[in-house]
């Protein structure tokens, strides 16, 4: 396709959705990063870094759009296994950063493999569902593609970066999409309330709960109902998940500040001096995000003028907690802006998804979205205090180099497959 045609077909709106949400984004890094030097362009600061990357993303921009669409679809595998690679060679090569192993130096900047293999993995499975040409109906394909998503997920888990995995969990909605079955999405829930209630409440009164609960079915069922053992085996299945499973995996997977947020989230600690004590440091950072947000009111304090971003009350302001400075100096009008922005970035998105005409593009369109979202919703939702701190960052707008330009190599290709779907049968 020739550059005019490319340029033609090119959907502007979702590129002009985009550069308002990197401008507004690094407007808000230089805000928060802002020290001595007052130049756009001075590359020794965070923002001019920032900057430098927002540069590079418009480098990369232009090579995804002269590459030939048919490429990213014919190397999706490759890219993959080179993605499972480089995750796997961190245990031997990483560089630790807040706790996580997660990261390669390479001088100017840390590059962060997650980030690529969120691209990669959505590539690969949308490769590997197309190629079978099937509705997931059948268990061999079903556990195939979710062989494609578990394994950088084990990979990553003992860095430890469960930000990260969760974020590849959201590929499952693209199975879902392409049918399968429900059962797997209501079996994951279930999963995650008993998780939850069991660390809330204790496994003696979920155990109680599910007992209620079978009772009850038996109770209403219909009169035509034949097979009882279901719910027993579910009701079973569950005292047993929550006995052996609930408290290992808390006390011996999670680390010690991984087990701080939850306990901080849902209220776990009974101990005042311990409960202070997490307050001031993982409840630290979502406290003063929220102080933050609610100083700039309805119309903010003003650019420049946040008295808490300038105070560095916040840590981690130019990254996953940016959306705090947003609140601060931009205020209700601010936040609502940001928030109505992706919510429309989004939905063109699943516009052109829904579009295309050929299965891989459909598909990797919908891992774009999945991924997108799960970060969104993540990381607003971690910086208001209604999710546990998990280190996520806001898509196109937190600090970060790796992010900025994966995100935005990830969203291109896609608008790169959309812009050649009219010449496709």
């Amino acid at each position: 396709m020739s550059g005019r045609n490319i340029l033609k077909r090119l959907d502007w709106l979702t590129v002009l959705l985009y550069l308002v949400l990197v401008l507004f984004g690094w407007i808000n890094i230089y805000s928060t990063t802002l020290a001595d030097s007052t130049e756009f362009y001075d590359f020794t600061t965070l923002y001019g870094k920032q900057l430098f990357f927002v540069g590079l993303s418009l480098v990369f921009i232009v090579l995804i759009l002269s590459i030939e669409s048919s490429f990213f679809e014919r190397f999706a595998s490759l890219f993959y296994i080179i993605s499972v690679v480089l995750l796997a060679g961190l245990f031997l090569f990483g560089k630790t950063i807040a706790g996580a192993t997660s990261w390669y130096d390479l001088g100017f900047f840390n590059f962060q493999p997650s980030e690529l293999g969120k691209l990669t993995t959505a590539l690969a499975l949308a490769k590997y569902l197309s190629d079978i040409q099937t509705d997931l109906k059948r268990r061999k394909y079903q556990w195939y593609a979710i062989l494609i998503l578990l394994i950088p997920i084990v990979l990553i888990l003992p860095q430890p970066d469960p930000g990260s995995a969760v974020v590849y969990f959201s590929l499952f909605f693209v199975l879902f999409r392409e049918g399968l079955p429900l059962q797997y999405l209501g079996f994951a829930v279930l999963l995650i309330l008993l998780f939850v209630t069991t660390l809330k409440f204790g496994v003696i009164w979920v155990c109680i709960g599910l007992g209620i609960l079978t009772s009850l079915f038996f109770l209403f069922k219909r009169a035509d109902f034949k097979v009882p053992t279901f719910p027993l085996i579910l009701f079973l299945v569950g005292c047993v998940v929550v006995s052996l499973s609930v408290n290992f995996v808390y006390n011996n997977v999670f680390e010690q500040r991984h087990r701080d947020r939850f306990s901080l989230w849902l209220s776990l600690e009974k101990d005042p001096i311990r409960l202070e004590q997490i307050k001031k440091t993982i409840g630290y950072n979502t406290y003063q995000a929220e102080k933050a947000i609610e100083s700039g009111g309805f119309k903010g304090k003003g650019f420049l003028e946040g008295t808490r971003t300038k105070g560095d009350f916040v840590p981690e302001q130019h990254t996953d907690y940016i959306f705090s400075s947003v609140g601060e100096e931009w205020g209700f009008l601010g936040t609502a802006f940001i928030i109505v922005l992706f919510t429309l970035f989004f939905l063109r998105l699943i516009h052109l998804a829904e579009r295309q005409k050929r299965s891989f593009s459909r598909m990797y369109g919908y891992g774009v979205i999945s991924i997108l979202l799960m970060h969104y919703f993540v990381n607003i939702g971690m910086v208001i205090g209604l999710l546990p701190t998990i280190g996520i960052p806001l898509p196109f707008f937190s600090y970060g180099g790796s992010g900025l330009l994966f995100f935005t190599a990830m969203l291109f290709i896609f608008l790169k497959l959309d812009a050649a779907r009219l010449r496709e049968l």
